[in-house]
């Protein structure tokens, strides 16, 4: 059986790498989740990540700190999440290289597009930190623009629920789950699986989502198969 995809941005949560822990790293999830990645690189498939830094930092709910200082945690936040994905990747067989759209020539490379697609091509993991580097922008925005930048076949958005309500699933016992759906849809319903700049990203530029639940790691690679798992949204 043939992948679906060739190329895939995959955007996996912070809170996804702290497991019931809630916060910080649990390499027993996080391992669990390299795991399926590593089976998508097995057949060939281009794989990009972008990273959250919710289980260290949310600037958005820091309080009284300069919002774009708050941001600028954040960023360091995902920094430090990619290289521990990047450290269990590699534990594994793959080959990776970190690009953060903030400097830090230590540790990672900058981002630069053509480099990055130069990797995939070469059967390489790619890991981008550090969001779109600038303040004010969800990593959700720049899973969307790392998507569009590197012509992914489809944006794979890894989820604690299974795929897109009309309402919080967690609260409404009646809340209704959609097979399909479009960009438009999720800005005008104010649905909440991603913020409206990241999905006027996705609309705009033709790139199509899948949204699924990442407490079972092997949907990424069931996703990558075309196995019918959580929401498409797609404008066409």
């Amino acid at each position: 059986m043939e992948p679906k995809y060739k190329r895939i941005l995959l955007k996996v949560s912070g809170e996804a790498l702290a497991g019931d822990k809630k916060t910080g790293l649990n390499y027993d999830v996080i391992t669990d989740i390299c795991k399926s990645i590593k089976k998508c690189v097995d057949e060939g498939v281009q794989v990009a990540i972008v990273v959250g830094g919710g289980n260290y930092w949310r600037g958005r709910s820091s309080g009284a700190m300069d919002r774009t200082r708050a941001d600028h945690i954040g960023m360091l936040a995902t920094a430090m999440n990619a290289l521990a994905l990047a450290d269990v990747l590699e534990s594994l067989g793959c080959i990776v290289r970190v690009q953060t759209a903030i400097l830090m020539q230590q540790v990672a490379e900058p981002y630069i597009r053509n480099r990055a697609v130069r990797h995939l091509e070469k059967g390489r993991v790619v890991i981008f930190g550090c969001g779109t580097g600038n303040p004010f922008f969800s990593t959700d925005t720049a899973a969307s623009l790392r998507a569009v930048e590197i012509q992914a076949d489809i944006f794979l958005k890894a989820t604690l629920v299974d795929g897109v309500y009309d309402k919080d699933p967690h609260k409404f016992d009646d809340a209704k789950k959609y097979d399909k759906l479009t960009f438009t849809q999720v800005i005008s319903e104010e649905l909440g699986v991603m913020d409206s700049t990241a999905a006027a990203m996705c609309r705009d530029n033709g790139m199509k989502m899948l949204v699924f639940d990442l407490s079972r790691p092997d949907n990424i690679y069931d996703a990558v198969m075309g196995e019918n798992i959580g929401t498409v949204v797609a404008e066409n």
